[in-house]
């Protein structure tokens, strides 16, 4: 048994540099962060923070549905902000994804995301079928 797994999924944006989607390790996925891209067409989608989550969030289901996995098994996410004045909308998004699973999460303020998006998050959850 390979001691890592990396993940990959035509449902969610390709990596755009030297890293996987996911990688599965003892029975846990670590998604990489995930920004607004369209999958097929690998373009930014046009809209404010909540229009970019809610892809981000669809990219993140897709790629812990391709590891074994799903929002509810996810136990820790991290999210990243372009301006924190965004965060009340993000997090009507996000939240509503959730539902009444709530993961662990970390939300920070940085100077700048990958192609300028206004939100990046990445999650970690447990490999229903490890």
């Amino acid at each position: 048994m390979a001691l890592f797994q990396q993940v990959q999924t035509g449902d969610a944006p390709a990596a755009i540099g030297p890293y996987s989607q996911a990688m599965i390790a003892n029975g846990l996925v670590f998604t990489a962060g995930q920004i607004p891209l369209d999958p097929a067409s690998m373009q930014i989608v046009e809209g404010d923070v909540a229009v970019q989550t809610e892809r981000v969030m669809t990219n993140i289901a897709a790629v812990l549905k391709a590891a074994g996995a799903d929002l509810s098994t996810v136990v820790k996410t991290t999210v990243f902000l372009r301006d924190m004045n965004d965060f009340a909308a993000m997090n009507e998004v996000y939240g509503r994804h959730f539902g009444d699973h709530k993961p662990a999460r970390s939300t920070v303020q940085v100077a700048r995301l990958p192609r300028d998006v206004a939100v990046e998050i990445e999650a970690i959850a447990v490999v229903r079928n490890s």
